[in-house]
Protein backbone atom coordinates (compact mmCIF):
# COMPACT_ATOMS: atom_id res chain seq x y z
CA UNK A 1 0.00 0.00 0.00
CA UNK A 2 1.38 3.62 -0.79
CA UNK A 3 1.69 5.99 2.34
CA UNK A 4 -1.03 6.98 3.46
CA UNK A 5 -1.86 9.33 6.13
CA UNK A 6 -3.35 8.13 9.62
CA UNK A 7 -4.41 10.29 12.93
CA UNK A 8 -4.54 7.85 16.01
CA UNK A 9 -5.94 9.20 19.35
CA UNK A 10 -4.35 9.03 22.99
CA UNK A 11 -1.51 7.59 21.21
CA UNK A 12 0.99 8.48 23.96
CA UNK A 13 1.08 5.34 25.70
CA UNK A 14 -0.15 1.75 25.37
CA UNK A 15 -2.77 0.54 22.73
CA UNK A 16 -2.64 3.82 21.16
CA UNK A 17 1.26 3.58 21.02
CA UNK A 18 1.63 0.42 19.93
CA UNK A 19 -0.93 1.41 16.84
CA UNK A 20 0.90 4.39 15.95
CA UNK A 21 4.16 2.50 15.66
CA UNK A 22 2.37 -0.16 13.79
CA UNK A 23 0.76 1.61 11.33
CA UNK A 24 4.34 3.92 11.12
CA UNK A 25 6.12 0.47 10.39
CA UNK A 26 3.11 -0.33 7.41
CA UNK A 27 4.85 2.92 5.65
CA UNK A 28 2.32 5.72 6.84
CA UNK A 29 2.17 9.19 7.64
CA UNK A 30 1.13 9.25 11.47
CA UNK A 31 -0.69 12.10 13.59
CA UNK A 32 -0.37 10.65 16.96
CA UNK A 33 -2.71 13.17 19.85
CA UNK A 34 -1.81 13.44 23.43
CA UNK A 35 -3.38 15.42 26.07
CA UNK A 36 -0.12 16.92 27.32
CA UNK A 37 2.44 19.12 25.78
CA UNK A 38 4.72 16.58 27.20
CA UNK A 39 3.01 13.58 25.59
CA UNK A 40 2.90 15.59 22.05
CA UNK A 41 6.33 16.06 22.50
CA UNK A 42 7.30 12.57 23.28
CA UNK A 43 5.13 11.57 20.26
CA UNK A 44 6.87 13.54 17.81
CA UNK A 45 10.79 12.80 19.09
CA UNK A 46 9.71 8.93 18.25
CA UNK A 47 7.98 9.17 14.74
CA UNK A 48 10.82 11.54 13.65
CA UNK A 49 10.16 12.28 9.67
CA UNK A 50 7.09 9.58 10.05
CA UNK A 51 4.40 12.21 11.78
CA UNK A 52 4.29 14.08 14.94
CA UNK A 53 2.28 14.96 17.57
CA UNK A 54 -0.79 17.10 18.08
CA UNK A 55 -1.79 18.11 21.55
CA UNK A 56 -5.90 17.09 21.48
CA UNK A 57 -9.02 17.09 24.47
CA UNK A 58 -11.55 15.36 23.19
CA UNK A 59 -13.99 16.81 25.77
CA UNK A 60 -12.96 20.66 24.15
CA UNK A 61 -14.18 21.03 20.77
CA UNK A 62 -12.37 24.19 20.74
CA UNK A 63 -9.10 22.08 20.96
CA UNK A 64 -10.32 19.44 18.09
CA UNK A 65 -11.13 22.05 15.64
CA UNK A 66 -7.36 22.94 16.41
CA UNK A 67 -6.34 20.09 15.78
CA UNK A 68 -8.05 19.65 12.53
CA UNK A 69 -6.60 23.13 11.43
CA UNK A 70 -3.50 21.79 12.60
CA UNK A 71 -3.70 19.04 10.18
CA UNK A 72 -5.20 20.74 7.17
CA UNK A 73 -2.14 23.39 7.56
CA UNK A 74 0.22 20.22 6.87
CA UNK A 75 -1.73 20.01 3.58
CA UNK A 76 -2.16 16.20 4.65
CA UNK A 77 -5.75 14.20 3.86
CA UNK A 78 -6.45 11.93 6.85
CA UNK A 79 -7.50 8.51 4.88
CA UNK A 80 -7.05 6.33 8.21
CA UNK A 81 -8.30 7.24 11.89
CA UNK A 82 -8.34 5.55 14.63
CA UNK A 83 -10.35 6.54 17.57
CA UNK A 84 -8.37 5.16 20.47
CA UNK A 85 -8.36 8.15 23.22
CA UNK A 86 -10.72 7.10 26.34
CA UNK A 87 -10.61 8.27 30.56
CA UNK A 88 -12.42 6.17 32.99
CA UNK A 89 -13.97 7.88 36.16
CA UNK A 90 -14.61 4.29 37.95
CA UNK A 91 -17.21 4.22 41.02
CA UNK A 92 -20.45 2.38 41.65
CA UNK A 93 -23.65 4.21 40.46
CA UNK A 94 -25.12 5.28 43.84
CA UNK A 95 -21.38 7.14 44.15
CA UNK A 96 -21.25 8.15 40.47
CA UNK A 97 -21.63 12.22 40.40
CA UNK A 98 -23.06 13.56 37.11
CA UNK A 99 -19.41 14.84 36.15
CA UNK A 100 -18.21 11.57 36.09
CA UNK A 101 -20.41 10.26 34.14
CA UNK A 102 -20.07 13.22 31.65
CA UNK A 103 -16.38 13.34 31.62
CA UNK A 104 -16.45 9.81 30.57
CA UNK A 105 -19.11 9.69 27.91
CA UNK A 106 -18.15 13.13 26.40
CA UNK A 107 -14.69 12.35 26.28
CA UNK A 108 -15.25 8.40 25.04
CA UNK A 109 -18.06 8.71 22.66
CA UNK A 110 -19.21 12.41 21.99
CA UNK A 111 -15.46 13.05 21.85
CA UNK A 112 -15.37 10.38 19.14
CA UNK A 113 -18.48 12.26 17.21
CA UNK A 114 -16.56 15.12 17.31
CA UNK A 115 -13.64 14.03 15.95
CA UNK A 116 -14.68 11.44 13.01
CA UNK A 117 -17.50 14.10 11.42
CA UNK A 118 -14.80 16.72 9.86
CA UNK A 119 -12.37 14.17 8.74
CA UNK A 120 -15.05 11.63 7.22
CA UNK A 121 -16.29 14.23 5.03
CA UNK A 122 -12.46 14.17 3.02
CA UNK A 123 -12.99 10.28 3.05
CA UNK A 124 -16.06 10.31 1.76
CA UNK A 125 -14.82 13.36 -1.13
CA UNK A 126 -11.82 11.25 -2.12
CA UNK A 127 -13.55 7.74 -1.72
CA UNK A 128 -11.79 5.64 0.40
CA UNK A 129 -11.11 5.85 3.77
CA UNK A 130 -10.81 3.52 7.59
CA UNK A 131 -12.02 4.27 10.56
CA UNK A 132 -11.32 1.90 13.38
CA UNK A 133 -12.71 2.62 16.84
CA UNK A 134 -11.12 0.86 20.01
CA UNK A 135 -14.07 -0.12 22.17
CA UNK A 136 -14.10 -2.73 25.06
CA UNK A 137 -15.44 -6.34 26.31
CA UNK A 138 -16.96 -4.88 28.87
CA UNK A 139 -19.35 -3.12 26.57
CA UNK A 140 -20.57 -6.74 26.37
CA UNK A 141 -20.02 -8.11 29.49
CA UNK A 142 -20.72 -4.97 31.70
CA UNK A 143 -18.24 -4.58 34.59
CA UNK A 144 -19.31 -3.43 38.29
CA UNK A 145 -18.59 0.36 39.15
CA UNK A 146 -18.00 1.48 35.58
CA UNK A 147 -21.88 1.91 34.06
CA UNK A 148 -20.50 5.31 32.61
CA UNK A 149 -17.32 3.60 30.54
CA UNK A 150 -19.82 0.42 29.70
CA UNK A 151 -22.18 2.70 28.22
CA UNK A 152 -19.67 4.70 26.30
CA UNK A 153 -18.19 1.41 24.96
CA UNK A 154 -21.44 -0.01 24.00
CA UNK A 155 -22.17 3.24 22.31
CA UNK A 156 -18.85 3.04 20.05
CA UNK A 157 -20.59 -0.18 18.65
CA UNK A 158 -23.69 1.52 17.76
CA UNK A 159 -21.77 4.30 16.17
CA UNK A 160 -19.63 1.77 14.28
CA UNK A 161 -22.64 0.01 12.59
CA UNK A 162 -24.52 2.94 11.86
CA UNK A 163 -21.48 4.72 10.12
CA UNK A 164 -20.50 2.13 8.89
CA UNK A 165 -23.61 1.87 6.62
CA UNK A 166 -23.93 5.86 6.00
CA UNK A 167 -20.37 5.82 3.83
CA UNK A 168 -20.01 2.20 2.50
CA UNK A 169 -21.46 3.71 -0.64
CA UNK A 170 -17.73 6.16 -0.99
CA UNK A 171 -15.61 3.00 -0.23
CA UNK A 172 -15.00 3.93 3.72
CA UNK A 173 -15.21 1.07 5.90
CA UNK A 174 -15.80 1.52 9.52
CA UNK A 175 -15.04 -1.58 12.25
CA UNK A 176 -14.46 -1.38 16.13
CA UNK A 177 -11.68 -3.57 18.09
CA UNK A 178 -12.57 -4.81 21.28
CA UNK A 179 -9.99 -5.26 23.46
CA UNK A 180 -10.40 -7.80 26.49
CA UNK A 181 -7.63 -7.81 29.05
CA UNK A 182 -4.47 -6.07 28.16
CA UNK A 183 -1.55 -5.91 29.48
CA UNK A 184 -0.70 -1.94 29.80
CA UNK A 185 0.36 0.61 32.30
CA UNK A 186 -2.78 0.81 33.26
CA UNK A 187 -3.22 -2.43 34.62
CA UNK A 188 1.09 -3.38 35.68
CA UNK A 189 -0.18 -2.42 39.16
CA UNK A 190 -3.24 -4.75 39.41
CA UNK A 191 -2.36 -6.76 42.69
CA UNK A 192 -1.19 -10.67 41.64
CA UNK A 193 -4.62 -12.08 43.14
CA UNK A 194 -6.68 -9.84 40.98
CA UNK A 195 -4.39 -10.86 37.39
CA UNK A 196 -5.33 -14.57 38.63
CA UNK A 197 -8.23 -14.16 38.87
CA UNK A 198 -8.83 -12.45 35.20
CA UNK A 199 -6.41 -14.54 34.11
CA UNK A 200 -9.32 -17.65 35.14
CA UNK A 201 -11.65 -16.47 32.74
CA UNK A 202 -9.64 -16.21 29.90
CA UNK A 203 -9.23 -19.60 28.00
CA UNK A 204 -5.68 -18.63 26.42
CA UNK A 205 -4.57 -17.81 30.13
CA UNK A 206 -3.03 -15.07 29.61
CA UNK A 207 -3.22 -10.86 29.12
CA UNK A 208 -3.23 -9.53 25.70
CA UNK A 209 -0.45 -7.09 24.66
CA UNK A 210 -1.43 -3.88 22.63
CA UNK A 211 0.34 -5.41 19.84
CA UNK A 212 -2.48 -7.72 19.86
CA UNK A 213 -4.29 -4.96 19.28
CA UNK A 214 -2.16 -3.07 16.97
CA UNK A 215 -1.75 -5.88 14.58
CA UNK A 216 -5.99 -6.45 14.50
CA UNK A 217 -5.99 -2.24 13.22
CA UNK A 218 -3.57 -2.89 10.72
CA UNK A 219 -5.12 -5.45 9.24
CA UNK A 220 -8.39 -3.57 9.40
CA UNK A 221 -6.99 -0.42 7.75
CA UNK A 222 -5.69 -2.62 4.91
CA UNK A 223 -6.74 -2.57 1.64
CA UNK A 224 -7.12 -6.43 2.07
CA UNK A 225 -9.86 -5.25 4.83
CA UNK A 226 -11.68 -3.80 2.04
CA UNK A 227 -15.10 -5.90 2.51
CA UNK A 228 -15.20 -5.98 6.16
CA UNK A 229 -16.91 -3.23 7.67
CA UNK A 230 -19.99 -2.19 10.67
CA UNK A 231 -18.41 -5.03 12.34
CA UNK A 232 -16.73 -5.63 15.69
CA UNK A 233 -13.93 -7.28 16.37
CA UNK A 234 -13.16 -9.27 19.73
CA UNK A 235 -9.73 -9.95 20.89
CA UNK A 236 -10.06 -10.88 24.51
CA UNK A 237 -7.86 -14.01 24.20
CA UNK A 238 -11.53 -16.76 24.12
CA UNK A 239 -13.16 -13.86 27.22
CA UNK A 240 -16.02 -13.40 24.99
CA UNK A 241 -16.88 -15.81 21.65
CA UNK A 242 -19.35 -13.75 20.25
Amino acid sequence: MNQLNALVTGASRGIGAAIMRRLVAEGHFVFGTATSQHGVERISAELGESGYGIQLQLSDPNSISSAIQQIKDSDRTISILVNNAGITRDTILLRMSEDMWDDVVDTNLTGMFRISKPLVRGMIKNRWGRIVNIGSVVARLGNAGQVNYCAAKAGIEGFTRALAMEVAPREVTVNCVSPGFISTDMTSDLPAAVVSELMSRVPLGRMGTPEDIANTVAFLVSREAEYITGQTIHVNGGLLAS
